[in-house]
């Protein structure tokens, strides 16, 4: 209750300011927006890529860093006190002993995604001051100079660079600069450089560059990562592989929930292929099951009971949904037309 009315207090003061490159847990503002972001810059000559991850973002925020920003803005100690009071007040283990926390914002907690945006808005505002107008941003490209565009999801972000590999490579001790004034640092192992040829993998998309087929153009496409269709397709053979003792119906019910949420975040892209590969999963795991439950019953009674002589099973009311039905579309990038609960007044 007292998280929530300090959230209540303090995004609205911290979302007039934040700056439009950061996309995590702010109202209005999905994952969706800053995959679209990346996809216009990359066929926009930003085609070099800084791939970047904070080790233990959450653990490691210094506490009295980010203090120190709250303070900037906030005048009232009582407001201070409680949200110190909040970050001091340690974690109980599951042996019930309390450990103290010096650093991070204990995850979990309503206000912690806001207090780590608080702490990050410093990288947002390094780089906001990179990305100037239009103008300076051709003087800069003619010159030989590279331009910068920072996009960043709470900790995951990546840097948008038009220029050379080199001035992308540049960026990290720059990046690790900023991020040691709020206690972080960079995992290094999972910090990388990439062209946008080469792919890569941000917030469950694939982001990548290809020839489209039938012709010598190349377009910027995004689809599911495969690390997230082997996710799912793993989360789908854990529910078959449960208690065959359950009525059809009730498996359809998990798996259900399961495919829609999965195929409504990746709908927005080049998804076709993947739903039809997660259709032949399920529809293979699901007979599997059936096949367990029913060990000496025939392929024809099986589709006479579970599939009404088709070959889609169904029970009762009960259909299982079909993710290579799902019709894919395309996000189309909001940036300024993303609409803000508290506009700035400056």
């Amino acid at each position: 209750m007292v998280q929530a009315s300090l959230k209540l207090v303090l995004e609205p003061i911290y979302e007039a300011e934040f700056h439009p490159c950061s996309y995590g847990f702010r109202p209005e503002r999905r994952t969706h927006d800053a995959v679209a972001e990346m996809r216009l810059l990359a066929s926009n000559s930003y085609e070099w890529v800084l791939e970047a991850d904070i080790a233990a973002c959450f653990d490691e925020i210094s506490h009295p860093d980010l203090m120190d920003r709250l303070r900037h803005r906030i005048g009232d100690k009582r407001v201070l006190a409680v949200v110190k009071a909040f970050l001091k007040a340690g974690i109980l283990s599951e042996t019930g002993n309390i450990r103290d926390t010096d650093t991070g914002t204990p995850q979990g907690g309503i206000l912690s995604p806001l207090l780590a945006n608080v702490a990050l808005s410093a990288l947002d505002e390094h780089f906001a001051a990179k990305w100037t107008d239009r103008v300076e941003r051709a003087r800069r490209r003619r010159h030989g100079l590279a331009n910068y565009r920072l996009i960043r999801y709470a900790d995951d972000f990546a840097i948008m660079v038009s220029g050379t590999r080199a001035h992308a490579e540049a960026l990290l001790d720059e990046v690790a600069e900023v991020l040691s004034r709020l206690g972080l640092r960079l995992a290094m192992d999972k910090t990388r450089v990439v062209h946008i040829d080469e792919g890569l993998d941000f917030l469950g998309w694939r982001i990548q560059r290809h020839r489209k087929r039938g012709t010598s153009k190349y377009y910027v496409y995004t689809y599911p990562a495969q690390k997230a269709v082997r996710s799912c397709a793993g989360k789908i053979k854990a529910i078959c592989w449960q208690d065959v003792n359950l009525p059809l119906e009730a498996l359809i019910k998990q798996l259900n929930s399961l495919l829609r949420g999965w195929t409504a975040y990746f709908r927005p892209g080049v998804s076709h292929r993947a739903f039809e590969f997660l259709r032949a999963v399920v529809w293979r795991q699901v007979f599997g099951w059936l096949r367990r439950k029913h060990r000496k019953t025939s392929w024809k009674e099986l589709r006479r009971r579970y599939c009404r002589g088709g070959w889609w099973p169904v029970d009762g009311e009960k259909k299982l949904f079909n993710p290579a039905a799902v019709r894919t579309t395309r996000y189309r990038y909001r940036g300024a037309a993303i609409p803000s609960p508290w506009p700035s007044t400056a």
